[in-house]
């Protein structure tokens, strides 16, 4: 009797350990990491509410009125994203069955697909516009499960360079859960667009970057709205 006992003990203390393991495991493959010297690319996409799908492929317009900024830098050798994400008009609490709400999905323009990072929720700093900004390295997880494995499982930031187009970017909130605001990745140009404030969007410091960034964001809207009254 004692040894079955002790048996039980010995098993509990292991598959406790075991899942405090795991647990640690998951949290350090997100965890934020110092910014890289160097990227291999840049990666923006302006979110707008007219842009939102639902998980069927429908269209679902988003938050009237809501805009995001979604500036990344990928440094893809080491598997480390760099994110400044903004949004303006988009009202919290966000919702997602993911980790977070806000999200590069493996999405075609008009089209649904599965959350391959999870971004944490940009948040209010008193002025009324939403922010996140860091740096994670995979391996990436969302905790959503797709065929027993996590959809960030495995994934490579190799796949946004390869074709930033098959991906979008997104937020969810509570009233507007299939998303507040969505766009798709589009790639921009390394070292050599001018910042304007003594450097270039290929540097090493964050915030040259991300203004040369917000320039070019400015002018992909343009050409947005150009072909979009084409088509019309």
């Amino acid at each position: 009797m004692r040894r079955t006992v002790r048996r039980v003990a010995i098993l509990t203390a292991l598959t406790t350990s075991a899942v405090a393991l795991s647990a640690g495991v998951a949290s350090a493959q997100d965890a934020e990491v110092p910014e890289p010297s160097s990227f291999t690319s840049m990666i923006t996409a302006m979110a707008t509410p007219d842009a939102v799908v639902n998980p069927d492929g429908v269209v679902t317009p988003g938050e009237p009125g809501a805009t995001g900024t979604f500036d990344y830098r990928i440094n893809s050798e080491l598997e480390i994203i760099c994110y400044d994400i903004t949004l303006r008009g988009v009202t919290p609490p966000y919702m997602s069955p993911a980790r977070t709400a806000t999200h590069i999905h493996q999405a075609a323009e008009g089209a649904a697909g599965p959350p391959r990072i999870a971004f944490p929720d940009p948040q209010d700093a008193g002025d009324g516009i939403l922010r996140s900004e860091g740096c994670l390295q995979g391996p990436f997880t969302t905790g959503i499960m797709a065929n027993g494995a996590d959809t960030g499982e495995g994934f490579s930031l190799a796949a946004i360079e390869a074709d930033p187009s098959a991906f979008s970017t997104d937020t969810h909130t509570a009233t507007f859960t299939a998303g507040a605001v969505r766009g798709q990745l589009t790639s921009v140009p390394m070292g050599g667009v001018a910042t304007g404030a003594g450097g270039t969007a290929g540097g090493g410091s964050w915030a040259p970057a991300a203004l040369g960034a917000a320039a070019l964001v400015g002018a992909a809207g343009t050409v947005l709205v150009r072909r979009r009254a084409q088509q019309d």
